[in-house]
């Protein structure tokens, strides 16, 4: 969708007048047809809250007029993100073209940015495989141009902008069927949408893993007729040296849970157990494209955990990459493996000073959290506090968990250094104490369980029905509020 910030147009097929809390007055009087909208705002117990919209067609000199009044709230930018994915949601499938009139509502140039962008990201779409899409739901909302913006919008628009390119990235990697998106392609795919970024990339096959050792990534992978990749995208915003911050991404292409196999019904929601590495790539894309001054990685491990007659079994005992022997009690928890070996191999080849990875981990996140906050654990309470802080502000929220030495004897095995799984109580407690243990000393470690926020059964105010994209625009604000200079 292109996003425009020009004159007022009168040639699109709808305006859009945004209306803050008691001000219609304002907003609609420069306007033709005034009596008639303010008629239909009363008619709809219409307000100005956030994302409420009503919708009239006044007349314009010898035409018509198509006139959406959609509610900003309190003016802050998250009432401004609402109300852009608002009057995308509306028409998206029966207009061509909007003209947005700014000058009666006054935002910051903040909360303009955030308009925009919410109307471009609410218009993404994966129609690819619909080859009998009635006309009428096809997308054809393809130019929006904006007047009236404050001073300084169009810096903090670039920063937007390039958090939606992210955005759309993850959410297509994420919405793609698991015989099209797999680790090989997965890698492709990122490849073919960075070039020309100025991102210094890094791949892994399956031979030079196991030269480093790299048993507890690879045993996810044996059962898979598809080989396994390490992906890693490099930004050197900051100059010449090791990245201070690493982003790794569970990358799960598909996951059947391998010999502890998942129940059948649901199964095919497993296309998204990548979504960890989806937010990864999608972020890394989003600093170099905004050309953020900092020195980030993001590594993304990418399997396919399947049960065939080479894939690891319960009571086997794989040997990371650390040197730690892990037996696995569950084939099902088959994340906290691949990204053992993706952190142990960060740490030793790019010494970052801090490590957020991000992973559809656990059921029991779901549980706990539903759909509404990504689970947080952290070795640093100044971390948790930049991580929490960034999730408010990005609308990503977050919410954090405990760990302790008292949870991470759960863990303990009798026969090897660590289980893969505790007990039935904390399962995701747990899960962040075994990623835990292969985290350096002196390292600051967050671990996000995003199981439950990856994929949304219902339309947000940024997304439609499916892929979110969550993680992305988290992790560009974290950058942006504390490792750029």
């Amino acid at each position: 969708m292109k996003i425009e910030f020009a004159a007022l147009s009168s040639t699109t097929d709808a305006l859009v007048i945004p209306v803050a809390k008691g001000a219609l007055d304002a907003a609609i009087g420069g306007h033709d047809g005034k009596a008639t909208l303010a008629a239909a705002a009363a008619a709809a117990k219409f307000e100005g809250e956030a994302g409420g919209i009503v919708e009239a067609f006044v007349a314009s000199g010898d035409s018509v007029q198509r006139t959406l009044l959609v509610g900003v709230g309190d003016n802050g930018e998250g009432d401004w993100e609402k109300a852009g994915g608002a009057v995308t949601a509306r028409l998206l499938t029966n207009a061509k073209s909007a003209a947005v009139d700014l000058s009666g509502a006054a935002p910051s140039p903040a909360a303009a940015a955030r308009f925009a962008a919410a109307i471009a990201q609410r218009g993404w779409r994966i129609d690819t495989y619909r080859t009998k899409l009635p006309e009428k739901q096809k997308p054809q909302l393809a130019a929006v141009s904006i007047a009236g913006a404050p001073d300084g919008t169009d810096t903090a628009w670039a920063a937007q902008d390039a958090v939606t390119g992210g955005l759309e990235l993850t959410r297509t990697l994420v919405a793609e069927p698991p015989n099209v998106i797999y680790p090989e392609t997965f890698v492709a795919r990122v490849f073919a949408d960075i070039e020309g970024l100025g991102l210094e990339a890094t791949v892994l096959g399956e031979e030079e893993m196991s030269d480093l050792g790299m048993g507890s990534l690879l045993g996810v992978s044996q059962g898979s007729a598809r080989d396994a990749r390490l992906l890693a995208l490099k930004w050197s915003g900051a100059g010449e040296g090791d990245p201070t911050l690493a982003f790794v991404g569970k990358g799960v292409t598909f996951d059947t849970g391998g010999i502890s196999l998942k129940p059948g019904a649901g199964m095919e929601d497993m296309k998204w157990d990548m979504g960890g590495a989806g937010a990864v790539v999608g972020a890394m894309k989003a600093l170099a494209t905004r050309k953020a001054k900092a020195n980030v990685i993001g590594v993304c491990g990418l399997v396919e955990n399947m049960p065939d007659g080479n894939a690891i079994r319960p009571g086997d005992i794989l040997t990371s990459m650390s040197g730690q022997t892990i037996e696995v009690l569950n084939t099902d928890a088959e994340g906290r493996l691949v990204l053992c070996d993706c952190i142990t191999w960060v740490q030793k080849i790019h010494h970052p000073k801090t490590i957020v990875d991000l992973a559809t981990l656990t059921g029991a996140m779901i549980i706990a959290l539903g759909n509404e906050h990504g689970g947080l654990f952290a070795n640093d309470d100044g971390l948790a506090d930049q991580l929490l802080a960034a999730g408010k502000a990005s609308g990503d929220l977050l919410w954090r968990f405990p760990i302790s030495d008292a949870y991470n004897k759960l863990i303990d095995s009798p026969i090897a250094d660590m289980k893969n799984v505790g007990p039935r109580g904390a399962g995701s407690i747990t899960a962040a104490q075994f990623i835990g243990r292969f985290i350096d000393a002196g390292v600051k470690w967050a671990h996000l369980d995003i199981a439950g926020m990856v994929w949304a059964d219902k339309p947000g105010a940024t997304y439609e029905k499916g892929a979110t994209g969550f993680g992305v625009r988290l992790l560009d604000r974290f950058v942006a509020d504390n490792f750029e200079k």
